[in-house]
């Protein structure tokens, strides 16, 4: 509702902007329109107020429609930025104008037609660098001049912070992040961009049924997160010109906005962290939350396959995580007592290495 109300007097203002201007154009031309007009209609106030009238009509109509998109665009892009992001843009256009009119002087003075040209000119490409390198580099420069920025605060009576949190195709379809979402522990805001979606759309017409399958699924757990999570998932339009591949296209808008990445894809979560954008990665998660066991406790895990090496059993706890029991492979489809020991991290997440308790008694 607010965006509605936020474009129907954007409109209002343009529609008075256009009656005014339009208005004191007409008004301008009414003396050559007044010999227009039989007696005794000819005379200067009925002229006047005759064209100053249709143009502020023409101004009412015409304002609207050339510049309403446009200017909703601009204050929805603006609604989005943080208070830090808008002060470290105006302070990349102050830095930008600065540096052009320190060169106006040197530059008005080349020939013509250079002369008159080149300040102007400088003047807009400074002032858009300038906001170009704060909007993508705040963060540091305010950390260079020892700025520290405010923690973002939740709205009044809202659950959620408003910093963005990018969601990656890949964690959608994994669809771990829409149980993370549900109990409560992501307070941002989570972030679709459109290239997202219309890479699940892609894998989930795929001829390959396995893809088929996984993109189906990655759609099924986004139509789940728009009904069930307790923080707003939100489609955006923002499509970064850099790129046609889908992991720069969301490293370049997580620069822009300064927000993290969800994701479990091994090379984006190394690429963005080369480019210093925080990655939140759903594996590291969630090895991070499984169970802690260290040498010598003792469990319950039931042996379900051979392992590796000779004598091996394996088993596995409830979070998934991997048991080889040593010397356990006599008690395949069994139900046993465990003593842990040694417990290993790898990459691929936690491994445990554990002996049958009967096993332990007869080794003492």
């Amino acid at each position: 509702m607010a965006g509605v109300r936020t474009e129907a007097y954007i409109l209002l203002g343009l529609r008075i902007c256009g009656a005014v201007v339009m208005g004191l154009i007409g008004w301008s031309v009414g003396d050559p329109v007044m010999a227009l007009f039989p007696p005794p209609f000819d005379n200067y106030a009925f002229a006047h107020i005759i064209t100053m009238t249709l143009f502020a009509l023409v101004g009412i109509v015409l304002f609207p429609a050339l510049f309403g998109r446009p200017l909703t665009a601009l204050y929805d892009r603006i609604a989005n930025l943080s208070a830090a992001q808008i002060i470290a843009g105006f302070m990349g256009l102050g830095a930008g104008l600065l540096l052009a009119a320190l060169l106006a002087f040197p530059l008005a003075r080349l020939p013509e037609p250079f002369g008159p040209v080149l300040p102007f000119l400088a003047a807009v490409g400074f002032a858009t660098l300038g906001l170009g390198i704060m909007g993508l580099r705040y963060r540091e420069m305010f950390a260079i001049l020892n700025i520290k920025l405010p923690a973002t605060r939740p709205e009044e009576g809202a659950i959620y912070a408003r910093e963005p949190m990018l969601l990656d195709t890949s964690a959608i379809i994994d669809g771990r992040v829409a149980d993370v979402s549900a109990t409560g522990f992501v307070r941002g805001e989570l972030i679709v961009p459109r290239f997202v979606l219309a890479e699940l759309q892609y894998i989930a017409d795929s001829s390959d049924p396995l893809r088929r399958a996984r993109g189906r699924r990655g759609l099924e757990v986004l139509r789940r997160l728009q009904r069930e999570s307790p923080v707003p998932v939100r489609l955006v339009n923002d499509d970064p010109d850099t790129s046609q591949r889908v992991d720069e296209k969301l490293i370049a808008l997580a620069k822009q906005w300064g927000c993290p990445i969800i994701t479990n894809d091994y090379n984006l979560n190394k690429v963005a962290s080369l480019q210093g954008v925080t990655v939140l990665n759903i594996n590291e998660l969630a090895n991070a939350v499984k169970t802690v066991l260290i040498p010598g406790e003792s469990l319950h895990i039931r042996v379900i396959q051979p392992g590796r090496e000779t004598g091996q059993g394996v088993g596995y706890l409830e979070d998934g995580t991997m048991v080889v029991v040593e010397e356990g492979q006599a008690f395949l489809d069994r139900t046993i007592e465990v003593t842990v020991t040694k417990v290993l991290q790898t990459s691929a997440g936690r491994m445990i290495f554990a002996r049958p308790v009967a096993q332990m008694i007869n080794v003492k």
